[in-house]
């Protein structure tokens, strides 16, 4: 349920202007905003200039309409620079914070390339898994080296040699 039915705008911000809100219509696939898939389109407008920002969001109209977007990326055709705007957040009345349109900047190239979306991996990771870290949660990990369990209890105390029949607790496999 990543992809949207709702109808999808964008404003491109650049140094000497911006596109206005453009509906994005024609994409190079048959159906448009599917989830995990990648869709192209090709918006006209005057030269902007530098690219800094952009402002992407949907009507929240039609069945289905919450839409996880990953990133934006946008070729000038002109200069031949590529900007991307990362945003890995849902646009959705009923997830993430509400909002069905986001303001995105441009993601530095100056930076380690990908660390934003890395960063945004890390986050996303963390809020699935910290619910195993709750305070009187015991942790097992099953370790297939030595067949048994390393325990971590919430005394904070580690169990390393694991007993091989202790079934208590949240077992990962490691």
């Amino acid at each position: 349920n990543a992809g949207t039915e709702a109808d999808v705008y964008i404003s491109v911000y650049g140094e000497r202007g911006d596109t206005g809100s453009r509906q994005l219509l024609r994409s190079q696939k048959p159906k448009k905003f599917l989830k995990g898939q990648t869709d192209i389109f090709a918006v006209e407008a005057v030269h902007l200039g530098r690219l800094y920002k952009i402002v992407i969001g949907h009507n929240g109209l039609g069945s289905g309409n919450g839409w996880f977007l990953d990133k934006v990326a946008i070729k000038d055709p002109i200069t031949d620079l590529d900007y991307t705007f990362i945003c890995h957040r849902w646009l959705d009345q009923g997830q993430d914070d509400g909002n069905i349109a986001r303001v995105l900047t441009v993601t530095d190239a100056s930076t380690f390339p990908g660390r934003q979306e890395l960063e945004l991996k890390r986050e996303e990771t963390w809020a699935a898994e910290k619910w195993k870290f709750q305070e009187g949660n015991t942790l097992q990990f099953y370790n297939r080296l030595t067949h048994g369990f390393i325990c971590l209890s919430p005394d904070k105390r580690v169990d390393a040699l694991g007993d091989k029949k202790n079934k208590h607790g949240k077992v990962f496999f490691m």
